[in-house]
C-alpha cells in the first residue's frame, strides 16, 4: 500500500514539476516581409535551433509593408522583427520618434551593376548612360557603388549620407546618371549602357553573374546596409531575444543562404568591414 501512495506521489509531483517547466516556455513572435520560401526555410532552422538548444519556440509573422513591423514592434504586438538594415531602421526611428534598436546582425545582400552591353568597367564609353534608383536611400547606395567603382567621386566621406546625383563631385568620363524608378532600374537596362539594380528586381528580371560588371563591396560604406534583427530599447538585453540571435547566427544559417542565394547573400555577423 504505501508503495503505491508513494507511486501516486511521485506521478503528482512530476506532473506538476512538468506543467511548471511548461509554464515557462517562451515564446518570441518575429516580424517579417514578404517571405519567400528561403526565408521561411531559414526561419524555421532557427526555431529548430532555438528550440533544441534554448527550448525556445520561435513563431514568425509576415507582413507586406515595410513600415507594418516596426509599428508593430513598436506597440508590443511583436517581440523582434527582422526584415531591415541598419539605413531604414535609423530614418524609421527619426520619423516616428522612436529608439527601436539593432540586437544581432543577419545578412548584407551586396547589389550590382548590370549592362547587356559591356563585359567590364574598363569598356563602358565616355558619355555611357548608367541608370540608378530615384528614391533616397537606394540612390545612395548606388551613388556609392559607383563611387566604390572608381567611377565617380562624391562630396565629403561620410559612410551613411543618403547622397544624391548633386554630390557627385567628379565624373571624369562624363557618365550620364539616370534616375529611374527603383522598379524601372531592370527594365530599362536595354535602352541605357548599364543599371545598379535591386536584387529584388534583379533576380526576378533573370539578372546574374553573366549580366554583371561591378559588385557592392563589404566596407565601410556598405556597413548601414546590413540587416538587422530589432528589438524595443528596453527589451535589448532579454536573455531570450539574444539566445534568437544566437539560433540565427549559426553555420546552419550560412549553408542556408548558400542553397538559396548562392554568393548574392552574404552572413554579416562575422564579416570584416
Amino acid at each position: 500500500m504505501a508503495v503505491v501512495v508513494l507511486a501516486v506521489i511521485a506521478f503528482f509531483s512530476f506532473g506538476k514539476k512538468g506543467s511548471q517547466q511548461s509554464a515557462k516556455t517562451v515564446t518570441v513572435t518575429v516580424g517579417t516581409v514578404g517571405a519567400t520560401k528561403a526565408e521561411r526555410a531559414i526561419w524555421k532552422s532557427v526555431a529548430a535551433t532555438a528550440k533544441k538548444k534554448y527550448g525556445i519556440i520561435v513563431k514568425t509573422k509576415n507582413f507586406s509593408d515595410y513600415n507594418q513591423p516596426n509599428s508593430a514592434l513598436k506597440s508590443g504586438d511583436l517581440d523582434l522583427n527582422a526584415f531591415q538594415h541598419y539605413n531604414f531602421l535609423n530614418n524609421w526611428n527619426k520619423a516616428n520618434k522612436s529608439n527601436l534598436v539593432a540586437i544581432g546582425k543577419t545578412y548584407i545582400a551586396p547589389i550590382r551593376l548590370y549592362s547587356l552591353k559591356y563585359k567590364s568597367l574598363k569598356s563602358l564609353p565616355k558619355g555611357a548612360t548608367i541608370a540608378i534608383p530615384n528614391d533616397t536611400t537606394n540612390e545612395a547606395r548606388a551613388l556609392l557603388v559607383l563611387k566604390n567603382a572608381g567611377l565617380i567621386t562624391l562630396k565629403g566621406t561620410s559612410a551613411t549620407k543618403l547622397y544624391s546625383v548633386a554630390d557627385i563631385k567628379n565624373n571624369p568620363k562624363n557618365f550620364k546618371i539616370k534616375e529611374v524608378a527603383t522598379e524601372q532600374a531592370a527594365r530599362v537596362l536595354k535602352s541605357v549602357d548599364a543599371a545598379v539594380v535591386n536584387n529584388d528586381y534583379a533576380n526576378p528580371a533573370g539578372l546574374g553573374d553573366k549580366q554583371t560588371i561591378y559588385v557592392e563591396p563589404i566596407n565601410k560604406d556598405s556597413y548601414q546596409w546590413i540587416n538587422v534583427i530589432v528589438a524595443r530599447k528596453k527589451d535589448k538585453n532579454k536573455k531570450a531575444y539574444k539566445e534568437v540571435v544566437k539560433a540565427y547566427q549559426t553555420e546552419k544559417t550560412k549553408q542556408l543562404y548558400k542553397k538559396y542565394y548562392g554568393i548574392k547573400q552574404v552572413a554579416a555577423w562575422d564579416a570584416k568591414f
